[in-house]
C-alpha cells in the first residue's frame, strides 16, 4: 500500500504529493504521447485532448503489468507549451481524476523546447510499485 509523504507545516500540494513510499515491484512506464499507439497518429493538435491520450496510454500500459492506477507512485510530464497546459488545467484536472480519482503521486513538470515526436504536445511517464 502507498503512503503520502507530506512535511509537517508544509502547505498541501495541489493535484500531486510531495513524495509516496511504497514496496513491491517496480513498473517503469516509457513516456506516453498524445497519440493512438497502434497507428502513431495524434487525433488533434489540442493539449488537453493529447493529455487525455496520454494518461490513457500510461493506463493500457499499467494495466498490461498488472497495475492499476492507484499503484503509480511518481509521475513526469514533459510538455512543449507552458501557457497552453495553463488554459488547459481544468480539463486536464477532469481528465485526471476520470482516470485516476483522488490518487495523486509525486509529479514534476517539465517545460521543453520541443519533444521528438513531431506533432506532441505532451510526455508523461510514470513509476508504479504493486505491492508483493
Amino acid at each position: 500500500m502507498n503512503e503520502y509523504v507530506e512535511p509537517k507545516g508544509w502547505l498541501a500540494p495541489k493535484g500531486y504529493s510531495n513524495g509516496v513510499s511504497a514496496r513491491g515491484r517496480i513498473i517503469s512506464v516509457a513516456g506516453q504521447v498524445g497519440w493512438d499507439p497502434r497507428n502513431q497518429t495524434f487525433g488533434l493538435k489540442d493539449f488537453a485532448h493529447q493529455a487525455s491520450q496520454a494518461l490513457d496510454n500510461v493506463l493500457v500500459v499499467l494495466r498490461a503489468a498488472g497495475a492499476a492506477p492507484g499503484h503509480v507512485v511518481r509521475m513526469t510530464w514533459y510538455i512543449t507549451d507552458r501557457q497552453a497546459y495553463l488554459e488547459s488545467q481544468q480539463e486536464i484536472g477532469i481528465a485526471y481524476r476520470t482516470r485516476f480519482g483522488s490518487h495523486y503521486p509525486a509529479m514534476s513538470l517539465v517545460v521543453v523546447k520541443e519533444l521528438l515526436e513531431k506533432d506532441a504536445l505532451v510526455e508523461i511517464e510514470a513509476t508504479a510499485i504493486v505491492p508483493d
